[in-house]
């Protein structure tokens, strides 16, 4: 096994450790409560996107009775496809990090939030100039804060590519988390359309759909089908030829993904960055890390045998939870070498 990749310690809950049921089951529990506020910011474009900041404590929807100073550390949260707040691993992750004391934040990308988007165009899984530039406002609002950027899913692949981008100290973070990331986006896309997983494609896809079909009916677009053509597209391959890539300057969905692919820049990041991944997740093919080069020795890679795509629950005091929550956890604890609360030194404990 290369130098970059080790076993992960996750262990799905006994009778759960089936791939589509790991990556359905979060659907199901509880949402961790938050309290939060939303920010607008305006991007040079003429477009926006909406930041929502968490200003509980974790576990609670009440306001913090103190405020964090500006030189709190920073997580920055990066939702996956059609992803929002209400999405289950981005309570349990901004919960997670609150709990620590940190300053938790998710940047809804493009028409994610509580308001449509201004322009045609949405985000895609390598567009990575607006996560960009609000890491960069951020770096300026809190210049003295330890800063740690988190993605899940789409995010997760974004976030990798912006990191390769930019080099060691062209971004103001002192690591970055990938979650279930889809490396290889034509492969993905392949595996999406057979079996089970077709599911999951026409779920995602109804909801990229809506979004296009609302936007035609205030005006054209610059995509060459109307709304009966577009409700007939049933695989990513065709969504993302017809619309995602004349929408977003690609000649075509095999361009797309042959240029948003964060897998193939794995050997050039040098920023700390933890991946987390399992074998199993039916999003993607079981060898995808088998189609990459060597990753570069800032990268870790943590793979399970099983986790399915964003799920990774185990059971744990009684009841069903995340183990992601408890991972990305000890991360950040481990990297802002702050004191650990109880919950992340027994996970330690644990994991040794």
């Amino acid at each position: 096994m290369p130098h970059s990749i080790f076993t992960a310690e996750f262990r799905p809950a006994f009778g759960f450790g089936n791939r589509h049921v790991q990556t359905l089951l979060p659907r199901f529990m509880s949402l961790a409560p938050l309290a939060r506020c939303t920010e607008i910011i305006n991007l040079p474009d003429g477009d926006f996107v909406e930041l929502a900041w968490i200003t509980s404590d974790g576990g609670s929807r009440h306001e913090r009775q103190t405020p964090l100073s500006d030189d709190a550390p920073l997580f920055v949260l990066f939702h996956g496809l059609e992803g929002d707040l209400k999405s289950p691993y981005a309570r349990d992750l901004l919960n997670a990090a609150a709990k620590l004391g940190w300053r938790p934040v998710m940047m809804h990308f493009r028409g994610c939030g509580q308001s449509p988007n201004r322009l045609p165009r949405a985000y895609h899984s390598g567009d990575t100039a607006d996560a960009y530039w609000v890491l960069g406002e951020l770096g300026r609002r809190y210049p003295h804060a330890l800063k740690v950027a988190c993605g899940v899913s789409l995010g997760a692949n974004m976030l990798l590519k912006l990191v390769a981008e930019q080099g060691g100290d062209g971004l103001d973070l002192a690591g970055a988390i990938a979650i279930s990331a889809p490396l290889d986006l034509a492969a993905s896309a392949d595996v999406l359309n057979q079996g089970f997983s077709r599911v999951y494609q026409r779920h995602l896809l109804k909801g990229l759909k809506a979004k296009v079909a609302a936007k035609l009916a205030n005006g054209p677009l610059p995509v060459s089908i109307g709304a009966h053509q577009l409700n007939q597209l049933n695989s990513f391959w065709a969504y993302d030829n017809e619309v995602t890539a004349p929408l977003h300057g690609f000649s075509s969905a095999s361009d797309y993904y042959a240029r948003s692919s964060a897998g193939r820049l794995l050997s050039e990041i040098e920023l700390p960055t933890l991946v987390l991944q399992s074998l199993d997740d039916p999003f993607m093919p079981r060898d995808l890390f088998s189609r990459f080069s060597q990753p570069s020795e800032a990268v870790r890679i943590e793979l399970s045998d099983r986790g399915g795509h964003v799920g990774f629950i185990e059971w744990r005091r009684g009841r069903l939870s995340s183990w992601l929550a408890r991972r990305v956890a000890r991360q950040l604890a481990d990297w802002s070498g702050l004191p650990k609360p109880q919950a992340v030194s027994e996970a330690q404990s644990e994991a040794h």
